[in-house]
């Protein structure tokens, strides 16, 4: 077990080293300077502004800065917003990104796995083609598209819901709707698949052999194998919604990182887009570990290690 996890844990730091690495390089091989816009300065300025952001060093000398800072976990001032750094930017728009996140990912699983569940139980029915038509919308629909369906049905023409800002229940319904909707049809197709094949199994005819009532068949037998499929792609699915909130954010006006980060690669301030690049990478690479580390928890057949103790 601990050879396991020093094994990935080895993995993620070399992971998190690349993606580090190529942020750095993607940021300094762009033509031009984040200084740019700041015409309006005499040229003494411009020349302390780069001393100060260490602009005016060697390549190697900012990499090696730039690497500092990412093991100090202090990735500076913000460039265009001179008053906060990005740790402060980080803590102002992380937790409201996280809150989005979340609820996406419990609004995303409970449904998909009832509409699953549903769809197995009432196979070739009407509930089946119901969820299964859902899930095809749901995949097929980009979610910045379904945001701005929402936008103009709920909010212009029907006005119940507010169109921006995250201050009230109200205001989050149709941001996790549109950011679940996706994640939603790809856990219920797969739920339903799994669930079909696992009611076929010889203990689920036991089971029912023994007058077990169906529900508690479905529930305390067949439900935790047929899910194991959906742990398994939880982690890629987690990574979708977090990067996706992104977009999202951006869209409903969420104080979250979404605008943050939008707004360092349009004004091209590189602290902000390299600590928010670093710090989800970093975030997702813990993440799916964690999934990794559940999937062989809930399944024993799965052995985090060789026999023999290697």
């Amino acid at each position: 077990m601990f050879r396991y996890i020093l094994k990935r844990f080895t993995i993620m730091a070399v992971t998190l080293w690349i993606i580090v690495t190529l942020t750095f390089i993607l940021m300094v091989t762009l033509p031009g300077s984040p200084l740019n816009e700041e015409r309006t300065t005499t040229e003494a300025v411009q020349e302390n502004l780069m001393e100060h952001y260490n602009l005016d060093e060697p390549m190697y000398v900012q990499y090696l800065l730039y690497l500092k800072s990412v093991v100090t976990l202090d990735f500076g001032p913000s460039i265009k917003q001179p008053n906060d750094t990005v740790n402060d930017l980080l803590g102002r728009g992380f937790p409201v990104s996280f809150e989005l996140g979340i609820y996406t990912i419990l609004a995303a699983v409970i449904s998909g796995i009832i509409l699953g569940v549903l769809a197995a139980l009432r196979h070739n029915g009407f509930i089946d083609y119901f969820a299964m038509s859902v899930a095809v919308l749901g995949i097929s629909i980009p979610n910045f598209v379904l945001a701005t369906l929402f936008i103009q049905s709920f909010a212009v023409w029907l006005d119940i819901l507010p169109a921006a800002t995250w201050a009230s229940p109200k205001h989050m319904i149709m941001p996790i709707v549109a950011l679940a909707t996706g994640p939603m049809a790809i856990i219920a197709r797969l739920t339903r698949s799994t669930m079909l094949e696992v009611l076929t199994q010889d203990y689920i005819k036991m089971a029912r052999a023994k007058g077990l009532s169906p529900w508690k068949i479905v529930i305390k037998h067949a439900l935790k194998n047929a899910l194991m499929p959906v742990v398994t792609i939880m982690g890629t699915l987690l990574a979708g919604i977090l990067t996706g909130t992104f977009v999202i954010e951006k869209i409903f006006a969420i104080p979250g990182m979404g605008q943050y980060f939008i707004e360092s690669i349009n004004q091209r301030d590189y602290p902000v887009i390299m600590g928010t690049t670093v710090f989800y990478s970093a975030f997702l690479i813990v993440t799916l570990f964690l999934v990794d580390i559940a999937y062989g928890i809930l399944d024993p057949r799965i052995k985090i290690h060789k026999k023999g103790g290697e």
